[in-house]
């Protein structure tokens, strides 16, 4: 089979499991809980820690939201610690040292980056107490717009480096382009796909995305470079590890679930 159809077909399958595990609530704990075990092997081989407790916490974690022993309130006061974990990791790419990422503080990848973010991957679709797809579906959507247009934005325009010692072909043309189109996609899922969001938190929603879309794959740049290798796995032929294809996604849902819970509590 050859290399682009292995690439398209690997692509529509993960596709497939994330519309199927954000749309239909009883499969939603199975799939993230398939690609949190997975992203966190890869993770945790990129790091070289043998780190099993941390399988252990995401399976009793997402089991405890499955059955509603852990529920939002749960959560929220965590939610800080959360957040600090990524801004850390987000400081760390200024430095030209490893710092949280491969030294001292290796348990902070596992505990507090990757196993959090597929708890609130979980929960967010029943961010306003009941489950609710498009929250979700429209989330993973925006993420893969920023994606792919930050891509043919720096691929046809992209001129200026946007962090060129971590990752040299990303431009701030492509940056640009992919929030952009994030936005304008955010504001066509307001329009044709109803739901308890507002028009401002569709925008907020694409704002976050695009910024924090690209500062997790900016964290995933250095923790390869830093592991030397090209890709975190190997598990989807021609676009690496699950971490690779969910490196926007790991850090962009801390931020957005808390906006959320935030911008519906204010309204």
């Amino acid at each position: 089979m050859n290399e682009t159809l292995q690439r398209s077909l690997a692509g529509l399958v993960y596709m497939f499991l994330i519309i199927v595990g954000a749309t239909l609530k009883d499969a939603t704990t199975i799939v993230f809980l398939f690609f949190g075990l997975v992203c966190l092997n890869e993770v945790n081989k990129l790091i070289k820690e043998k780190n099993f407790w941390s399988y252990v916490f995401l399976v009793f974690a997402l089991l405890g939201v499955h059955l509603n022993y852990i529920q939002q309130n749960g959560v929220l006061f965590f939610l800080p610690l959360f957040a600090l974990t990524n801004i850390l990791l987000a400081r760390d790419l200024f430095t030209k040292t490893p710092k949280y990422l491969a030294l001292n503080n290796k348990y902070l990848l596992s505990f507090g980056y990757v196993v959090p973010s597929f708890v609130l991957l979980v929960l967010a679709g029943n961010v306003f107490g009941e489950h609710q797809p498009e929250i979700l579906v429209g989330f993973f959507f925006l993420i893969w717009f920023n994606d792919s247009f930050a891509y043919v934005f720096g691929k046809s325009i992209g001129k200026h480096k946007l962090f060129e010692r971590i990752s040299p072909k990303k431009t701030i043309e492509g940056f640009l382009g992919g929030l952009l189109m994030s936005i304008i996609l955010s504001q066509i899922i307001n329009y044709i796909y109803p739901s308890n969001l507002t028009q401002l938190q569709w925008l907020g929603m694409a704002i976050i995305v695009g910024i924090g879309g690209t500062i997790g794959d900016l964290i995933q740049s250095k923790i390869k470079r830093i592991a030397n290798v090209k890709d975190s796995g190997k598990i989807m032929p021609g676009h690496g590890g699950i971490f690779d294809r969910m490196d926007s996604t790991v850090f962009s849902i801390t931020f957005v679930y808390i906006f959320l819970i935030l911008s519906t509590y204010v309204s």
